[in-house]
């Protein structure tokens, strides 16, 4: 049923259905030519694009606008030893449409650290991929009886 590595691939579907489960997660760019990682609250456009929502002022904003990110977030359950995690790569964008920023100030994420002038980015989904950890397993895909599992 399983790889013997205890993962398990997760299909595009699956993947958008837990990100919509969690309220936070990871966005990843470039910043004076290395990786740059910012924990951000976020939620899902209904084409599965991830909506962010920050300061007009912020670095962010600057340089992710036009750029291709990733995206991450994940769901880790230490106790079972199991959990997954989903990455969303894409190209980001600042919002700059009247009528969709009007939509997204209804019913997209609200920001955490509100300022005074904010933007939407919208980063598309344009490769979604995931894995999910199956408790239990071993890297060597044998079953672990609960006497054998860390605690």
């Amino acid at each position: 049923m399983y790889p013997n590595d205890g993962f398990r691939e997760l299909n595009r579907d699956e993947c958008l259905r837990l990100l919509a489960k969690v309220p936070v997660g990871r966005i990843v760019h470039t910043r004076h030519a290395l990786p740059a990682v910012l924990p951000v609250n976020f939620c899902l456009d209904g084409d599965g694009a991830v909506l962010l929502r920050t300061s007009a002022a912020s670095e962010l904003a600057r340089a992710v606008d036009g750029a291709v990110v990733a995206f991450e977030a994940d769901e880790i359950d230490t106790g079972r030893s199991a959990g997954w995690s989903v990455v969303v790569t894409g190209r980001a964008t600042v919002v700059d449409d009247p009528a969709e920023r009007e939509r997204l100030t209804r019913t997209g994420p609200r920001s955490w650290a509100p300022s005074v002038e904010e933007v939407f980015v919208r980063v598309d989904a344009e490769l979604v991929t995931g894995q999910e950890l199956v408790a239990g397993r071993t890297l060597h895909g044998v079953d672990l009886g609960p006497w054998e599992r860390e605690p």
